[in-house]
């Protein structure tokens, strides 16, 4: 990987071509993001960076994040993401980065979190048919039915779906095109769908080729 941003998911349109033709896009808001912390081969044993984005204030920070902020020097930020890069000399503690990182034509990985649902049963959750609505079905008609448990192996095997948390999963989308980059308002749209709910945090990075 050789660049990163944080973002922040705005919603979805459309884009007309020259030719007519109609783009779906999600437009994300990158950065403006600070360069928090760099992590060089020779102390951490990788190259990396990390970013941070939009500000908070210091008075709902813990102790070890303020000195963290401190040391860089810089304004505490509420998102922090590390991005593994090949080379961080061309990055400095207290850089900024903005939308202009990436370039119309260009190929991203979107990482998000899922659209948290709460806590769903297996109809809702996985999909499970429910059961008759007539003729003795009972007040049991949206239940997960038996277990299959009997004597032997005495116990429920792992990984049966049951009901459960719903949703804020961790999913990343791969090689979206970048449509349109607008470095002025700090704007990214890319074709397709990206996971999570509207002002959802979105972290970017370059597809890498094969």
């Amino acid at each position: 990987m050789k660049k990163g941003i944080i973002g922040k998911k705005l919603g979805m349109t459309q884009i007309f071509t020259e030719n007519g033709e109609v783009i779906p896009v999600t437009v994300i808001e990158a950065g403006p993001c600070v360069v928090a912390q760099k992590k060089t081969l020779d102390n951490d044993g990788y190259e990396a960076i990390q970013l941070g984005y939009r500000d908070i204030p210091e008075r709902k920070l813990t102790n070890p994040l303020k000195g963290h902020f401190e040391k860089g020097h810089i304004v505490p930020k509420r998102h922090l993401k590390e991005f593994r890069v090949e080379n961080t000399a061309s990055y400095n503690v207290g850089d900024t980065i903005g939308a202009d990182v990436f370039a119309a034509g260009e190929r991203v990985d979107v990482t998000g979190y899922t659209k948290g649902r709460g806590y769903a049963g297996v109809v809702k959750r996985w999909g499970s048919h429910k059961m008759r609505m007539s003729h003795g079905g009972g007040p049991v008609h949206r239940q997960i039915g038996s277990m299959g448990a009997n004597s032997s192996p005495s116990r429920v095997f792992k990984n049966k779906k049951m009901p459960g948390q719903y949703g804020h999963e961790v999913v990343t989308v791969l090689n979206l095109d970048v449509i349109k980059v607008d470095a002025e308002k700090n704007l990214i749209a890319v074709k397709g769908a990206v996971p999570g709910p509207r002002g959802g945090i979105l972290f970017l990075r370059d597809t890498v080729k094969a």
